[in-house]
């Protein structure tokens, strides 16, 4: 579908950005790390990056007191750990680069290695806030960050390798042959989601909103435990008397929250209404945009709101490849949660806290249920992990973009530039 544009000015708090993040990193850091990270992508130390306008980001607190310091690496230990990068290790490629399964010999470990595109415009800005996010945030549902490259003019970032991949191949992308996940397991995958956004919006201080969730950026383990990744995008959230913070519109299309998408002003209610739209492709099967489908089914909320409003109705947003292999309860509490998440005015939204809550009842399998189906893990797969599509960029170029090659023609996308 066409891209399109839109004009308009930076704002202060975007501008004010990259200067707070100085600060964000002195508490995740040790100081020669941050300095070298910092130096990697600006040119300068931290110290003399840091003016007015910081809003205060010495003072954060991550929510369980480890702040560890991610491990350096040199351009020649990742290209040992990829073997060169061989063609036959690549696992995803968006617009951030290519990414890799490697092994480090030292932490006999599985990786996968992220490494940005030297092409690109922006990547520098995403692979600062990156590294600096996520080390200072440590949940069980954030992917942990092993440690970086800075080497020249390389910028890599090596994460845990997660052996499943991510939602979307498990749910969007599979083929006919394959199984589909069980409903207990979606619900598991939700309510372990939605905890992770907890732990940013509730936990952190100041909080932060993810701004990019959707179900390429969740990650599974071997158990179908979730993690959430891609932190390029991911903005402190609004403090004091604030109640939002002004954006480039930025995220994949379909995602993001209607008001943000309007206005450019962000929430953590915004991450909320995104959750919604993951639940409901959850639930669904169906992408949130998908031109394959009828025109008056190819947006997924629009499909989906009237069946919101009739219980009778809630079986017809199952995925059928469930074959009706779900308690009706649980269906009608899962779509209720989904519907609000979904409401058009973010203040009638709930907090995350109170999906998490509502999730848990939904998560617990029942004793003799099947098991989640077995997957045979395929070093040649390729999957989206911790990349992102084509077109993405970052804050001082918006991009709403494409998922993946699967679904190139269902998704539109939106860019912003300064003037």
């Amino acid at each position: 579908m066409a891209e399109l544009r839109r004009r308009s000015m930076r704002s202060g708090d975007e501008a004010a950005e990259p200067k707070a993040l100085f600060g964000f990193g002195r508490s995740a850091f040790k100081k020669e790390s941050t300095s070298v990270a910092a130096r990697a992508v600006t040119g300068k130390s931290p110290e003399n990056g840091q003016q007015k306008g910081q809003l205060a980001m010495n003072n954060v607190e991550p929510g369980n007191g480890n702040n560890i310091a991610a491990q350096t690496f040199t351009f020649r230990d990742l290209a040992a750990a990829t073997k060169n990068f061989r063609s036959e290790f690549l696992l995803g490629e968006g617009g951030f680069g290519r990414v890799y399964k490697g092994f480090l010999e030292k932490s006999n470990q599985f990786v996968a290695v992220k490494q940005l595109d030297r092409n690109g415009l922006q990547g520098n800005k995403e692979f600062l806030v990156e590294v600096l996010m996520l080390s200072l945030l440590h949940h069980p549902n954030l992917v942990n960050l092993i440690g970086y490259c800075a080497d020249g003019d390389q910028r890599l970032l090596v994460y845990e390798y997660m052996t499943l991949g991510s939602l979307e191949d498990h749910l969007l992308n599979i083929s006919p042959d394959r199984q589909p996940l069980s409903w207990y397991t979606r619900m598991k995958i939700a309510f372990g989601a939605a905890k992770g956004l907890e732990y940013l919006h509730e936990k952190a201080n100041p909080p932060v909103i993810y701004r990019d969730l959707k179900s390429s950026n969740i990650l599974l383990d071997q158990d179908f435990n979730p993690k959430l990744s891609d932190f390029g995008l991911a903005k402190l959230g609004p403090i004091g008397d604030k109640i939002h913070v002004s954006s480039r519109v930025m995220g994949t299309y379909g995602y993001c929250a209607p008001e943000y998408a309007r206005t450019g002003q962000l929430t953590l209610k915004s991450d909320v209404y995104s959750f919604g739209v993951v639940l409901l492709e959850m639930i669904s099967g169906r992408r949130v945009i998908d031109t394959t489908k009828p025109i008056n089914e190819q947006n997924l909320i629009a499909w989906a709101q009237p069946m919101f409003k009739d219980q009778k109705r809630f079986r017809e947003l199952v995925d059928p490849r469930l074959h009706q292999n779900f308690p009706q309860k649980a269906l009608n509490q899962a779509v209720a949660v989904a519907a609000m998440c979904l409401q058009e005015e973010a203040t009638v939204r709930p907090l995350i806290a109170d999906v998490v809550m509502a999730l848990s009842f939904l998560s617990t399998e029942p004793v003799g249920s099947p098991a989640p189906p077995a997957v045979v893990v395929m070093d040649e797969s390729r999957r989206s992990h911790c990349s992102r599509s084509p077109s993405h960029s970052s804050d001082d170029a918006s991009d709403i973009h494409h998922n993946s090659s699967s679904s190139r023609s269902s998704n539109a996308s939106y860019q912003e530039e300064s003037d």
